[in-house]
């Protein structure tokens, strides 16, 4: 679409727990802001279906910059994926306003 400005966009799917500490992460890693919303669903940790708090997930989505998303990404693989549910991507996206999520 010719309005649309190339970004990245990353998507974290974790424990609840991580929430916070995620948050503060992703901001001082260079993001500009992120969107949180608890999620449910079945994996290779099992079913996630939110019924009690150790038992629900987030899904966390960052707009940014290639070089923010391979520092974020980069992060969290190194601090957080051998001891928690986690599953991250990243995909190619358009934006509208893109000085809303970069640079």
């Amino acid at each position: 679409m010719p309005n649309t400005h190339p970004c990245k966009l990353v998507v974290l799917i974790t424990e609840r727990a991580l929430e916070e500490k995620l948050s503060r992460d992703v901001m001082r890693l260079g993001a500009h802001g992120y969107t949180v919303a608890d999620v449910r669903g079945r994996g290779s940790h099992g079913d996630r279906s939110g019924t009690w708090d150790a038992d629900r997930s987030i899904r966390m989505e960052i707009l940014c910059d290639v070089s923010t998303a391979v520092t974020i990404t980069t992060h969290v693989e190194a601090t957080y994926f051998r001891h928690y549910a986690m599953v991250a991507f990243v995909a190619d996206v358009g934006v509208l306003r893109p000085e809303k999520f970069t640079g």
